[in-house]
């Protein structure tokens, strides 16, 4: 079950950026405002995690300035998500692939070292 608000810590986190950034871009950007407790803790939602890691994408991997990409955010939010949203599924994607592929390989080399009777032993071999 997904949650429904996550904190700056975890935002934080997911997103590889320092809290103080976060709250920084809350200032500079209207687009990123999580709900603040009575207390003040922020409580960041989907929406929110998403804006954040638009906003990363166009400071971070297309170098706009803070004012540039305010301006893009602004006229082209949706298309800059689907953007920011893919890299991040892509990246997701490219991390499960290593994983198989380390499974993979040691799988390989456990069954190479497998030995039965003295003999190795392949999916070929019947009794």
């Amino acid at each position: 079950m997904e949650k429904l608000y996550y904190s700056i810590s975890e935002v934080a986190e997911m997103t590889g950026l320092p809290q103080s950034t976060l709250r920084f871009w809350e200032k500079e950007f209207p687009q990123l405002r999580p709900h603040l407790t009575s207390g003040g803790t922020r409580k960041y939602t989907e929406e929110d995690i998403s804006v954040v890691r638009t906003i990363k994408y166009l400071l971070k991997d297309l170098g706009l300035t803070i004012p540039g990409a305010r301006e893009r955010l602004a006229a082209r939010r949706d298309e800059e998500e689907t953007k920011a949203a893919v890299i991040a599924r892509l990246q997701s994607i490219r991390d499960e692939l290593v994983a198989i592929r380390r499974e993979i390989n040691a799988t390989d080399a456990m069954a190479e070292d497998t030995i039965v009777d003295g003999e190795e032993w392949s999916d070929g071999d019947v009794d």
